[in-house]
């Protein structure tokens, strides 16, 4: 009893006082982790000069004239949310200029950044029903192959579950279903020339585009720069997919193929289409036999002779090291001439 007697009991904390201070500890960790930068990686990809350069452009508010993107290029965009102790909250903006000879390139996003965080807009150009199929399946097969390769053990079925939220666990097609790991947004370009199009050949477009965008688990939107609202639509769409703001960017879906397609994530089912349930690659046959595909084009004649030496690509510091450079080499060649000579007259 004596030893009970001297033993230090603090009675004065009551169960209140010592919830508040563990309520007060996990508001500081909280507090710690919102500094932290949240990263997120979007992908833009798809047919060549359907407007993929402007769309970033807009998206990160800059006023740069876009340029042709020769293969791969990167920026980023940073946001901080509002309110005390808010988290700064980074975008990974990777674009991919021309699909020809690109599945190394496809690969590089994913391998720098990783599955986790990371969604992809896929840009296709309206105005050429003839090859629409043909850059649709480049991207997919491309997209995929970085995938197997990249992926992680497990990693998969993980993420597909969670695109199976996205769309909804009760999703009567579900089970039909090709899903892709991570977010996928296809963005119909060139809609204001597109609508002049014969209304036989808009119906095969829509048909073809919301089957693979629902068997894919993805939405869909026509896009116009010419059009406010459509522009403000694609740009809310990938705040969505870069910050997570806004949190619904779709405000209503449509389906008529005479108007512009919106469709949300699991907004869309095979009876609604009024298709049986497909996959990718009978979607593509039906859609090539309605509409005869023209080949991948081998890179297009956009691309100088030397980009280097083109005032659409400079770049200062590189082209100042890239001079030096050329200095020292004209040097070496004017020296080894001299001692060739030299040693012929010898």
């Amino acid at each position: 009893m004596s030893e009970l007697n001297s033993m230090e009991v603090d009675t004065t904390e009551t169960i209140q006082d010592i919830a508040i201070k563990l309520v007060t500890e996990q508001l500081k960790n909280e507090s710690r982790l919102a500094t932290v930068p949240s990263e997120r990686t979007l992908f833009v990809l798809g047919s060549k000069g359907v407007g993929k350069s402007t769309l970033i452009n807009r998206f990160l508010d800059r006023d740069d004239v876009p340029r042709p993107t020769l293969a791969l290029e990167y920026s980023f965009g940073r946001r901080t949310a509002s309110g005390q102790g808010a988290q700064k909250n980074i975008c990974n903006v990777w674009e991919l200029g021309s699909l020809a000879n690109s599945s190394q390139l496809i690969e590089m996003p994913i391998r720098s950044h990783g599955l986790d965080t990371f969604s992809s807009i896929i840009m296709l150009d309206l105005s050429q029903p003839d090859r629409l199929w043909t850059d649709l399946e480049s991207v997919l097969n491309g997209l995929r192959q970085a995938i197997a390769k990249h992926a992680g053990p497990g990693q998969l079925e993980e993420m597909k579950t969670l695109t199976a939220h996205r769309i909804g666990k009760e999703h009567p097609d579900l089970n039909t279903l090709e899903l892709f790991p991570f977010p996928i947004v296809i963005v119909g370009g060139k809609y204001d020339v597109y609508q002049n199009l014969d209304s036989e050949i808009r119906k095969h477009v829509c048909r073809c585009l919301r089957s693979i965008a629902h068997t894919l688990g993805a939405a869909l939107v026509y896009y116009s720069a010419k059009n406010s609202s459509l522009s403000k639509l694609t740009r809310d769409t990938m705040n969505h997919l870069g910050f997570g703001s806004p949190s619904n960017p779709f405000r209503a879906a449509v389906f008529d193929h005479s108007a512009a397609l919106v469709i949300p994530f699991g907004a869309d089912s095979w009876e609604r289409i009024g298709v049986t349930p497909s996959n990718s690659e009978r979607i593509g046959l039906s859609f090539s036999t309605q509409i005869p595909q023209l080949p991948m084009a081998n890179g297009g004649g956009v691309v100088p002779d030397d980009p280097a030496k083109d005032a659409g690509f400079r770049e200062p510091t590189i082209d100042e090291l890239r001079s030096q450079k050329d200095e020292e080499l004209m040097y070496v060649l004017k020296d080894t001439e001299m001692r060739m000579k030299f040693e012929v007259v010898q």
